[in-house]
């Protein structure tokens, strides 16, 4: 059962989003913050990702049923399962968060808010991307809050950066749906603007997350190592255009899971190397 549950999150996608949120509260800790804050931040990025993509699973049931990519999602749990696992992550998580500090308990219902709403977006917007972006944007953001208790420029510049990520590499991921979007009527990018369009759109979305990742290594005052890692970042980035241009159903899902799990490890990595091996300066 667990394991069917594990699916139907995909809690191996948590790859994507977790590393931003340890990097963030790295530097705000300027190393590592105690294994209390540290433990708390975790649980809430699983309990808030668990509740979202339960949601997501039960907003768009009918919907997944219909598509030969989808269809089977249904099948690995009851939505009465759904529903419990949207009831329990989401007062798991306001309860994580009351444990933090009062400003993360207080924003807590917001974040699941923006996070569910998403999951309709489609059904009226045809930009759901930049929707998703911002549910994984509030990752850096929250675990910033977490140690610090206050907003600064570093998360809100990383967070900006998260959000044309994910832009980018959900629109080539919806490329899939073009054919199923366009006859269901539903609001897509890929169906607004085709293809190839799109796929160039995904592009300079990513060169926007490039500027937006130099961006936060200057207001978070990092070092050589982290400006270093920018160009692995480039290259994953190029990898992953290079298998969208190809139309490839295979090397779409490859790209998209291997060079975006790559894109955020190495962050984390170059992050944490830089903080604890040079220091963070401001």
């Amino acid at each position: 059962m667990l394991q069917r549950i594990l699916k139907f999150i995909r809690f191996s996608h948590t790859v994507f989003a977790l590393p931003f949120a340890v990097g963030s509260m790295l530097v705000a800790a300027k190393g590592f913050p105690s294994l209390v804050i540290i433990g708390l931040i975790l649980l809430a990025m699983v309990f808030a990702r668990t509740a979202a993509m339960a949601f997501n699973r039960i907003a768009d049931w009918e919907m997944d049923k219909l598509n030969p990519r989808t269809a089977a999602r249904h099948k690995l749990v009851s939505k009465a399962t759904a529903y419990a696992l949207v009831g329990f992550s989401s007062l798991a998580f306001f309860a994580v968060c009351s444990l933090i500090n009062p400003i993360c308990f207080l924003l807590s219902p917001v974040a699941l808010v923006v996070i569910f709403f998403y999951s309709f977006t489609k059904r009226f917007t045809s930009y759901t991307q930049f929707f998703l972006g911002l549910s994984l944007a509030i990752a850096p953001v929250g675990a910033w809050l977490a140690v610090r208790g206050q907003f600064d420029w570093p998360p809100i510049v990383l967070a900006l950066g998260v959000i044309f990520w994910v832009g980018g590499f959900d629109l080539i991921y919806a490329t899939q749906d073009y054919d199923f979007d366009r006859k269901q009527g539903l609001h897509s990018m890929v169906v607004r603007f085709g293809v190839s369009t799109s796929l160039r759109l995904a592009q300079g979305m990513h060169a926007v997350l490039l500027l937006c990742l130099l961006g936060f290594g200057l207001v978070a005052s990092l070092g050589w190592i982290y400006y270093l890692s920018l160009l692995a970042v480039g290259g994953a980035l190029f990898y992953e255009h290079r298998a969208a241009a190809n139309l490839d159903l295979a090397g779409i899902n490859r790209a998209f899971f291997h060079s975006n799990a790559f894109v955020s490890v190495i962050f984390v990595l170059a992050v944490g190397m830089d903080v604890l091996l040079l220091g963070v300066r401001s």
